[in-house]
């Protein structure tokens, strides 16, 4: 399956995501396969058998969130000067987000830009993180300050791939799936509270439609200056719950389900959504194991901490807030009282 990602800017190449197709690669140039110690053991083999190149070479990266940082970005870069790629050749990310993210960020700025294609072996990846071009890496201040928007060539997602992803791992993404469908598709969300995508077939549905409602989404607002914005419902609150827990204590979908959860606690105080759609979005996310409780040391730090989200500007928070099930209201103008209200309430969860 081909689902396309047509730009309106014809400054940006359009390209196309393909579900299950992944046959045989072949480039004429040099390519840099980014993958990290995971990935490598268990599926670089597959991707090596269907790769048809002049030369390559494989740059391997420590696992895990906490690495997504100016070292790997480093080592991804001196792999490249030090195996001479030049600005014909290509990056391949194979992995999770934290790969396909910080392999985006260095074909970006390598040599003033190269081409990538992403091959994301994570259900979150495959459904959020490989699609629409967000590149970066994570400093002290926060998650994803630093990067570029750099679209691939292409993305390949094989459902094969996740057969081995442990099941946080798989859950993790399908927070990414529910907060779609939460604020963009209400028959989406039903169908998920009524159908288990660890099955199957369910999930090869899950992951089309995850796709093609993110593509539409992305190919309307490249760069994230409106509509493209909603795509962040949870990730407001999960970026700080990650920056305090030092990316050890949870996976990033996971953060996002609790920031979720928190989002709704706020939509549900300013009248945007009933507390018997706050409760369904609760329990499907924790019909997946899914973590929707928190406990805030400081509301005063966590409510600072909102301002060093790339969201908000001149001052002013931008919560990302659903109303009702597959509706969304972008607001910056909540009163720093009816925020901390919901914040205090987390202080002893």
């Amino acid at each position: 399956m081909k689902i396309d990602i047509a730009f309106n800017e014809t400054a940006t190449r359009s390209y196309s995501v393909y579900i299950d197709e992944l046959q045989t690669l072949s480039f004429d140039t040099k390519v840099a396969i980014i993958t990290n110690t995971t990935v490598s053991s268990l599926h670089l083999t597959t991707l090596l058998s269907r790769l048809h190149v002049k030369e390559y070479c494989v740059i391997t990266l420590e696992d895990g969130e906490k690495y997504k940082n100016f070292d790997s970005l480093n080592t991804i870069l001196n792999g490249c000067f030090e195996h001479r790629l030049d600005r014909k050749s290509l990056l391949i990310a194979f992995g999770g987000g934290v790969i396909g993210d910080m392999t985006g960020f260095a074909a970006s700025i390598f040599q003033r830009g190269i081409d990538f294609i992403q091959i994301p072996t994570t259900l979150l990846a495959q459904v959020d993180a490989s699609v629409g071009g967000k590149t970066g890496i994570n400093n002290s201040y926060g998650k994803n300050l630093i990067g570029t928007f750099w679209q691939p060539r292409a993305v390949y997602c094989e459902s094969t791939f996740l057969k081995t992803l442990p099941p946080r791992e798989f859950s993790a993404g399908v927070a990414e799936i529910i907060k779609m469908a939460v604020t963009f598709d209400k028959d989406f969300f039903e169908w998920l509270e009524n159908h288990d995508i660890r099955e199957d077939t369910f999930l090869k549905m899950a992951i089309q439609k995850s796709v093609e409602t993110k593509a539409r989404v992305v190919a309307l607002d490249e760069r994230e200056g409106g509509v493209r914005a909603v795509l962040n419902y949870g990730h407001t609150f999960a970026h700080i719950i990650e920056n305090e827990t030092n990316y050890e204590t949870y996976l990033h979908g996971e953060a996002v389900a609790i920031g979720m959860v928190m989002a709704n606690a706020l939509a549900v105080k300013l009248g945007f959504l009933d507390e018997q759609s706050a409760n369904r979005v609760k329990t499907l996310l924790k019909c997946y194991n899914l973590p929707t409780t928190y406990t805030i040391t400081s509301a005063e730090n966590f409510y600072n901490a909102f301002f060093l989200d790339k969201k908000s500007a001149h001052s002013r928070i931008t919560f990302i807030l659903p109303e009702k099930i597959g509706g969304f209201i972008i607001k910056n103008d909540i009163s720093k009282e009816n925020v901390m209200e919901i914040l205090k309430e987390y202080v002893h969860a």
